[in-house]
């Protein structure tokens, strides 16, 4: 990322999980470099210490999103010490490649409570704080994958099908009471989370191009940002087929190679 520019709108303070790596971290630096204030959150207190090293502007919380207790009390320490959130990025998440005959429960519970039930923990108490207040802005990092089910998908699709859900189930709700609701549905970043993988990933973006693109979709205010437009688009249609088509094409995915290795 690169150095300080000048702010285009007024200072925020902005909460980021998933911080950590890839485009939590990217994002963190964006919105730090153009002088707001960012706490940013992940597990790991010493990726943390070294991201808050490198502005004054960035002050880290680790929290465990799957500790219910302990993500409230994050966010009210936020709240107390750095002002109401004005944004919140809810992005931590975990990637586990996985079929059918690599079927793994214990991975599927992880990843449904870091994926889903880690954005609702911190939903949950800056939502509410938000609704109170009667402004506020909340961003939930699903994926394209929560479109429809691909093959090495069984642990990780599931979980951002149903983050994309519940930000369309609270989206009217929250208008209603002042609270902007937006849901980030990215195609491949290169990122930690991303290199390990061995199959094509097409249309990937640079983390660069994927906060750009963030940024540009929360300060317009839209619902959804989907990125990048060729792979929105070939999702999209995905979800248009129907089984037996979809399906044809799913087989020849699935018959390509064994999953990749995990990334968290």
């Amino acid at each position: 990322m690169g150095p300080p520019s000048a702010a285009t709108s007024s200072r925020k303070t902005i909460w980021i999980t998933g911080a950590s790596t890839g485009i939590g971290r990217e994002l963190a630096l964006s919105y730090a470099y153009d002088g707001h204030r960012v706490a940013v959150s992940a597990r790991s207190a010493g990726k943390l210490s070294e991201l808050e090293a490198l502005s004054s502007n960035i002050t880290a919380f680790p929290v465990d999103v799957t500790d219910t207790g302990a993500v409230a009390a994050t966010v009210a320490t936020i709240e107390s010490t750095m002002g109401p959130i004005d944004l919140a990025i809810l992005n931590a998440g975990v990637w586990h490649a996985m079929t059918a005959s690599r079927y793994d429960l214990g991975k599927v519970k992880t990843s449904m409570d870091v994926n889903y039930f880690g954005v609702t923990n911190a939903l949950d108490p800056v939502m509410k704080a938000m609704i109170a207040r009667g402004r506020g802005h909340l961003a939930i990092v699903a994926s394209v994958a929560g479109y429809r089910g691909l093959p090495k998908g069984a642990a990780y699709a599931p979980t951002k099908a149903a983050l994309i859900s519940l930000a369309e189930s609270l989206y009217a709700d929250l208008k209603i009471k002042g609270v902007k609701m937006t849901v980030i549905n990215p195609g491949f970043i290169a990122t930690p989370m991303t290199e390990a993988n061995t199959f094509p990933m097409p249309f990937i973006v640079s983390t660069e191009t994927a906060v750009k693109a963030i940024r540009k979709g929360l300060d317009s205010g839209r619902f959804e940002i989907v990125f990048p437009g060729r792979m929105a688009v070939l999702m999209k249609t995905l979800r248009l087929l129907p089984y037996r088509i979809f399906f044809l094409a799913n087989g020849a995915i699935a018959k390509r190679e064994p999953p990749p290795k995990d990334k968290a």
